[in-house]
């Protein structure tokens, strides 16, 4: 029986999709706000969690971010419960990793149709790690590893993010706003610079494998020729 967790801080909502999702099958525990769901975390890991984008305190989207930061839960399925219109929120969600969305207010009949699709993908996802090589260069996604000529390469988050977007488009000029709203998301307020600089890190830590990263100038980057 699979188990979701509900982070929903509406007690009505909260307790409506329990119920639905209990009679549909499905093991629950709904909690308040982030705190309590991170705590239920390190005591057992569910199949997938729904998260509300408006929580108290930590909002869904912080959640996520720390739930795809982190290795031993950057796979958890993840669906997050947005503001009807919220096309903003969408967005971020599913830059940020989000497997799905929905919009309130929504029917039991979708949100257990969505669950079982997102489910479906995981189990399949399971079955048969995501690798992606260019040369001797390996990275495994569902690893979250990084292999250079077989030897292990120690990566920051997001090193290894700006290095997967960067081999998941070998070939394909990616300009720094390209990468700074892929990897580091639409709401960052950062500067282009700091593509610049975890570009320079990053090519320092792959060794040999580095001067696959081609400086396109006055562009951006790609790896590959």
């Amino acid at each position: 029986m699979p188990l979701i967790y509900i982070v929903e801080d509406d007690e009505d909502i909260r307790e409506l999709i329990v119920y639905a999702l209990s009679g549909a099958g499905f093991e629950c525990a709904g909690f308040e706000e982030a705190g309590a769901f991170r705590s239920a975390l390190e005591e057992r890991r569910p199949d997938l969690a729904l998260l509300d984008i408006m929580l108290p305190g930590e909002d869904g989207l912080s959640l996520l971010k720390r739930l795809r930061a982190d290795s031993r839960h950057s796979s958890l399925p993840v669906i997050m419960l947005t503001a009807k219109g919220s096309e903003a929120d969408k967005v971020r969600g599913l830059n940020l990793g989000a497997d799905d969305y929905i919009s309130k207010p929504f029917g039991v009949t979708e949100l257990t149709a969505r669950i079982h699709a997102v489910l479906r993908r995981a189990g399949e996802g399971q079955r048969e790690e995501e690798t992606i090589s260019f040369r001797d260069l390996l990275l495994n996604a569902d690893r979250r590893e990084v292999k250079v000529g077989g030897e292990s390469v120690q990566l920051t988050y997001r090193e290894f993010e700006l290095l997967q977007y960067l081999m998941r488009n070998s070939g394909i000029v990616l300009s720094r706003n390209r990468l700074m709203d892929a990897v580091w998301g639409y709401d960052y307020a950062g500067e282009s610079r700091t593509v610049d600089m975890h570009i320079k890190s990053l090519r320092q830590k792959l060794g040999a494998a580095g001067d696959y990263i081609k400086t396109v100038r006055n562009v951006g980057y790609k790896i590959g020729d």
